[in-house]
């Protein structure tokens, strides 16, 4: 994903789940499209990859804690690898 829409919830009380469902019916309210990825800070993962719906949830060093970078993964055409 090169581009996407940066989200902050650093509520401890509300479970990543529900942060990307939240963040996730803003960036389709925001652009008309719904997100299929999320990458979080690795220590807000207690597996390697996780699923909110249809989006995706997957690690990235370089978002920081309480940060989630939503938006639509970018896929090649087919037959253009």
């Amino acid at each position: 994903m090169d581009t996407g829409m940066l989200w902050f919830d650093n509520d401890p009380k509300t479970c990543l789940s529900d942060k990307v469902f939240k963040a996730a019916e803003h960036y389709r309210e925001k652009y008309g499209l719904a997100p299929d990825l999320c990458l979080v800070h690795p220590s807000m993962l207690a597996e390697p990859q996780a699923q909110a719906g249809r989006v995706i949830i997957r690690p990235l060093r370089a978002v920081l804690p309480g940060h989630l970078w939503i938006g639509v993964e970018d896929r090649l055409p087919v037959g253009a690898d």
